[in-house]
């Protein structure tokens, strides 16, 4: 599939680009405020998905701290976040808004080629990580990543692998281990399906081999025993899930799911500041602390130069993953 054709896709659904607009502008409606008094949280995806939780997540550690008076979440969904992205650049100067953002947002900007990026906003903060595993269903073959990985470098093009849409945290953690192993990423077929839920079904049918998908989407059934874990990717185990990394496995790949918050152009330092004090105040919060229970996610915070630097990393190891992939 060529990059032009991705680029297509992802911007089919323009009608989400005046329903968004038309969300921020009632959410900036009513006079000057500021973010202690009226904070805006863009959720630059639909309803129901990660950035949605994560966003209502923030907004009742705020209210639940008394952080903010008054905590707002907007949503304006498409292309992996970049249309929200591309709407949240115009909003120049505004000191009452954040938008989510995170390594999804990543993967679309380099997918699509988009002209806005991150060098377009402001870093706030990282504030929690997820990570992505490679299972099979409990009747397969495969007992142990050796033996997955095994087949895969055999036969590259007959080891189907299902996840998240292109772009997705699932498929670039693909295209990296295959890397990793000695396969040329173009080589991997990576079967893409909308949510989590459809690649699921697809490989306990026995359509795909294989499939790449977040820890917390498939706990549940990794915990029933009708799904297998082989590894998960983050840097070291995680406490009190009981899955070995890829990097302990000898495979040298590890990536997070991150997710964190920025803010529009043209903010002052003073507002910036606030916005660090904002977040560091809520992440503190026992709501936030429950949160991150819940989710299964990893607290990863992260703020100023550090996280700015953090965020060029993932562009550039992204864009030789996306290269590599040939999209």
């Amino acid at each position: 599939m060529s990059k032009s054709i991705i680029k297509k896709t992802l911007y089919g659904a323009v009608v989400a680009v005046v329903a968004g607009l038309a969300l921020v502008n009632a959410a900036a409606s009513g006079g000057e405020s500021t973010a202690r008094s009226k904070l805006v949280l863009m959720a630059p995806a639909a309803p129901g998905g990660g950035w949605d939780g994560f966003a209502r997540e923030s907004q009742q550690a705020m209210k639940s701290g008394s952080v903010v008076n008054n905590a707002q979440v907007v949503n304006v969904p498409g292309a992996g976040g970049t249309i929200g992205l591309s709407q949240f650049v115009q909003m120049e100067g505004r000191h009452d808004m954040l938008m989510v953002t995170g390594g999804v947002m990543v993967g679309a900007i380099e997918l699509s080629n988009s002209e806005t990026t991150f060098e377009d906003i402001v870093p706030i903060a990282r504030l929690a990580d997820d990570y992505a595993v490679l299972v099979v269903p409990a009747k397969s073959e495969f007992k142990t990543l050796d033996d997955f990985t095994e087949r895969w470098k055999a036969n590259p093009g007959g080891t189907s692998i299902s996840g998240g849409s292109l772009g997705s945290i699932d498929h670039l953690l693909t295209g990296l281990v295959a890397q990793k192993i000695g396969i040329d990423p173009i080589k991997t077929n990576y079967i893409a399906y909308s949510g989590g839920g459809e690649a699921l079904t697809s490989m306990l049918s026995g359509t795909t081999v294989g499939g790449m998908s977040g820890y917390n989407e498939v706990a549940d059934q990794i915990e029933s025993g009708s799904l297998r874990a082989l590894a998960i990717s983050s840097e070291e185990r995680l406490p009190g899930v009981d899955i070995p990394t890829f990097k302990e496995q000898g495979v040298d790949a590890a990536m997070a799911n991150w997710r964190g918050v920025a803010a529009a152009p043209g903010i002052t330092e003073e507002q910036k500041q606030e916005f660090v004090d904002i977040v560091t105040e809520f992440r503190q919060t026992e709501h936030w602390q429950g949160a991150l229970e819940r989710n299964s996610w990893t607290d990863s915070f992260m703020t100023g130069g550090e996280f700015e630097e953090f965020i060029d990393s993932e562009v550039a190891v992204t864009k030789e993953i996306v290269e590599g992939l040939g999209l």
